[in-house]
């Protein structure tokens, strides 16, 4: 069990306000502030105070502080492409049948968002090869692991599509890219026999084309999925309902297994 501590300078600090469902992420540094439209935060009034904690704006008013969840750390990253979504991540880890101390590739690594949940999964022992055509998402990437405070577990760099993967035996592939099915023949060529490796994509044509190079590349077991997520209002006086607003479609799921 994880013993309670109190939080410290240095940390990253999820700051949440009831009232507006909303929250900031921010590393707490002695002497700091952070300007919210209820007021200043200072970080003294932070540093040492549990988890859940009510600490008060200059203007007096409520925020509620913890240290930020995977979750938090994922949909909070700088953006400079979309990301994988909380909704589609947990089906995609599953497929990829990933633990501690497993080998994974991810080609596309955007924002690092997905690079973020590998590599706490993989643990300490773990390691995350992520690459993308472009150094300046690649290095906005990195930024966001950093602060994740996960680099150590991830090696990364400029890759093309249909270029060889520079490791071998892997326990799992991640493809999330325009023309996933250039990089199927490498995939299949870095991977662990019997291993699996998992795709999002955003088009019906970009799906078929995948799966047909899957079949084609010696890979089976294929799955096919697309996930929705509407959240629910619990309101005590209206009742309760469906949120007006829903995640929607974001992309079509692959899944598949290395023949040997």
């Amino acid at each position: 069990m994880i013993q309670p501590r109190p939080i410290e300078y240095g940390e990253s600090v999820l700051l949440w306000d009831e009232d507006k469902k909303k929250s900031f992420l921010f590393i707490l540094m002695q002497g700091g502030e952070l300007g919210t439209h209820k007021g200043k935060i200072f970080h003294d009034d932070i540093a040492g105070k549990m988890e859940g904690s009510l600490i008060q704006s200059s203007t007096g008013s409520g925020y509620r502080v913890f240290r930020p969840m995977v979750y938090d750390r994922i949909m909070k990253v700088q953006r400079k492409t979309q990301i994988v979504y909380p909704k589609d991540a947990g089906w995609l880890i599953l497929s990829l049948n990933l633990g501690p101390g497993m080998k994974i590739i991810e080609m596309g690594t955007g924002s690092g968002a997905f690079t973020i949940l590998l590599a706490y999964i993989v643990g300490a022992e773990g390691k995350v090869y992520t690459f993308d055509r472009r150094e300046d998402f690649l290095k906005n990437a990195m930024e966001n692991v950093k602060k994740a405070g996960l680099s150590d577990r991830v090696v990364h760099g400029v890759l093309n599509a249909g270029e060889p993967f520079p490791v071998k035996d892997v326990d799992a592939v991640f493809l999330d890219l325009p023309e996933p099915w250039l990089a199927i023949p490498a995939s299949w060529e870095a991977l662990l026999p019997g291993r699996p490796l998992a795709s999002i994509t955003p088009t019906a044509e970009q799906l078929k084309k995948t799966v047909q190079s899957l079949k084609e590349n010696g890979f089976a077991i294929m799955d096919v999925v697309e996930l929705l997520e509407r959240r629910i209002l619990v309101r005590k006086r209206e009742g309760v309902r469906p949120f007006e607003k829903m995640v929607g479609f974001t992309g079509y799921l692959i899944s598949a297994r290395k023949l040997q």
